[in-house]
């Protein structure tokens, strides 16, 4: 795949993903996600966050209702809704920038999508959800599709895996045939290989080294390492000292193919993706 090939539709919206690095910015409405700094369970707040991260440099913003840290309980579909369509709503209206939603749930993703959303966030990509295909689809909308090992509340009991990038990469290939077969198209797929979601410490590691292997399915690249445990536990920090640390997992993941990064701290992803997108096109 060449550069110029790396397109991304979202609900009518064409977005050139060779031209930068993009930048997603988390606004998570809910009262425990693992990182404090962003957690926004007042809409007016999570309004607030969202604008100000377009003022940053945020591309996109990604809002979720329902936290995926290791451990973490679903909540009810009509919860993550009084959530998350009020923040929708609101910032379709307020921000120039694609929305996306966080959800497995296609109830949330519908309601989301008729609120003003043009992209899913799918961290289960298509298995949690039969209809979640259709409901996109039928939308014209974009979609991510991560891979996970297991579910929130169990992904970190045991992960396992004899070729961690071989397998996480055959999965999405397979995920992203079952979208196209649903009627979405190739150019509204994005993969995630799911950094932190049933993985050991290493295998996210490799993961970003070898996310050229992601990208040779010829589909975009979206990482999120953003202050993950990746990072706490190699650095011996919490979440909330790790923004160093994230910045320099941003810059190896942009070296290795990452076409969108999914941050907390925006302004300074922006900044570190604007020096390495510089140093990957300079030309003597």
């Amino acid at each position: 795949m060449t550069p110029h090939e790396v397109k991304f539709e979202c609900s009518g919206v064409m977005l050139d993903l060779a031209s930068k690095t993009h930048i997603m910015g988390i606004i998570n409405c809910t009262p425990d996600s693992f990182f404090s700094g962003s957690r926004r369970p007042q809409a007016q707040d999570a309004v607030e966050l969202g604008k100000c991260m377009v003022e940053e440099g945020a591309d996109f913003l990604d809002i979720g209702g329902e936290s995926s840290r290791p451990g973490a309980e679903p909540v009810s579909v009509e919860e993550e809704l009084e959530r998350v369509v009020p923040v929708v709503e609101r910032l379709a209206q307020d921000v120039p920038v694609p929305i996306s939603v966080d959800t497995c749930k296609w109830q949330v993703a519908e309601a989301a999508l008729a609120a003003g959303a043009h992209l899913v966030n799918d961290i289960s990509a298509l298995r949690f959800s039969p209809d979640m295909a259709r409901v996109v689809s039928a939308k014209g909308a974009g979609i991510i599709l991560m891979h996970m090992q297991g579910k929130p509340r169990d992904m970190q009991v045991a992960p396992g895996y004899d070729d961690v990038t071989g397998e996480v990469t055959r999965f999405l290939q397979q995920q992203a045939g079952v979208a196209m077969q649903a009627g979405i198209s190739r150019a509204q797929i994005v993969l995630d290989p799911g950094i932190g979601f049933g993985k050991r410490l290493h295998d996210n590691y490799l993961l970003i080294r070898d996310l050229a292997a992601v990208r040779e399915t010829g589909f975009p690249v979206l990482v999120g390492a953003s202050r993950k445990s990746m990072l706490s536990r190699v650095l011996d920090l919490p979440p909330d000292r790790c923004l160093e640390g994230t910045l320099a997992i941003h810059t190896a993941a942009i070296l290795n193919g990452a076409n969108i990064l999914r941050v907390h701290d925006v302004a300074a992803a922006r900044q570190a993706a604007q020096i390495t997108d510089y140093f990957l096109r300079i030309r003597e």
